[in-house]
């Protein structure tokens, strides 16, 4: 089986998001895409102005910042605004409540993702429990795989929408349903319609047995992209027929496996 970069180039991926708290964001230079979506962990986790330059000089790079967060609030702290470098792009997001302040949190979405959009016309707006505000902002709707994914973009399509789609799905290239559970069963274990189908107190890792492993099994299909980089190809073009533009790759077993 294909691995690391041959393997990547294989996917039909078009970007890698890597998360400052897990690697050394530069190591996206050693991944075969050409653009790298850097996820928001809280302010003490964000690559500093020189570290984002260098990876903009060979790179497109697009920086997640939370419109509620001090610092990127453009109807409040808006500080760190002019410290994101020239030619780093944007993601605009709501921010998980996990990275924000009680008072953060509290703060209306839809005006500063308006204000925000004003000044960083050419950022991606997550939609992630935002969905319908996102759609009012416009821009590139940045959505997480989901099993309906293909329907729900096929209908924005026939309604006219015409904007570009970028779809985020943490990515697993092997076809071993142990290392697929302990990857990504947790995170499709969060999703509401699997946490309904599990049974109480069930492991959503590799240990996982009975009902709730034939629940996880199906889970982490719908809600990531996994398997050998030949299925993860045919997955992505089924996709994209369906309308999605972009798809964005986190590798969910460390970076080594998108380059190593």
């Amino acid at each position: 089986m294909l691995t690391g970069e041959r393997a990547v180039s294989e996917t039909g991926l078009d970007a890698v998001a890597l998360k400052p708290t897990e690697c050394d964001v530069r190591r996206a230079l050693d991944v075969p895409l050409s653009t790298v979506a850097i996820d928001y962990e809280g302010p003490d986790s964000l690559p500093d102005g020189a570290v984002l330059e260098r990876l903009a000089a060979e790179r497109t790079v697009r920086l997640t910042t939370p419109v509620r967060a001090d610092g990127f609030d453009p109807l409040g702290d808006d500080s760190r605004w002019a410290s994101i470098p020239a030619g780093v792009d944007q993601v605009l997001v709501a921010g998980h409540g996990a990275y924000l302040t009680d008072d953060e949190t509290q703060r209306a979405v839809a005006p500063r993702l308006r204000a925000a959009r004003e000044r960083a016309p050419d950022a991606w707006v997550g939609t992630e429990g935002i969905e319908r505000i996102a759609l009012a902002a416009g821009g590139t709707q940045y959505e997480l795989l989901s099993r309906s994914t293909r329907r729900d973009v096929r209908a924005l399509r026939a309604t006219g929408f015409d904007g570009e789609v970028a779809l985020y799905a943490p990515t697993v290239l092997t076809d071993d349903e142990d290392t697929m559970l302990d990857a990504v069963g947790a995170y499709a274990a969060r999703r509401r319609p699997v946490a309904r189908a599990l049974p109480e107190g069930a492991s959503t890792d590799a240990t996982a047995s009975g009902r709730a492993r034939d629940v996880l099994s199906a889970a982490v299909r719908d809600y990531a992209l996994v398997g050998t980089p030949e299925v993860v190809s045919e997955r992505i073009r089924e996709l994209k027929g369906a309308g999605v533009d972009l798809v964005v790759g986190y590798p969910a077993r460390g970076v080594d496996e998108f380059c190593g």
